[in-house]
């Protein structure tokens, strides 16, 4: 029993398919951010020049 508990400590396959799983999360929360912001920028942008259309 002892045995199995030291080689279930040493695993570590399990922690490296987390760090890219947080990796890949962080990078969709920028990315989601980002485009937020772009988007409402650019809103901001094409109203002001469907205003100066009319």
């Amino acid at each position: 029993m002892l045995t199995l508990l030291r080689k279930f400590r040493r695993d570590q396959s399990g922690a490296t398919a987390i760090e890219y799983a947080l990796i890949v999360a962080l990078i969709s929360v920028v990315a989601l951010t980002a485009y937020s912001t772009i988007g409402t920028n650019l809103t901001t942008k094409m109203n002001a020049v469907g205003d100066k259309l009319k």
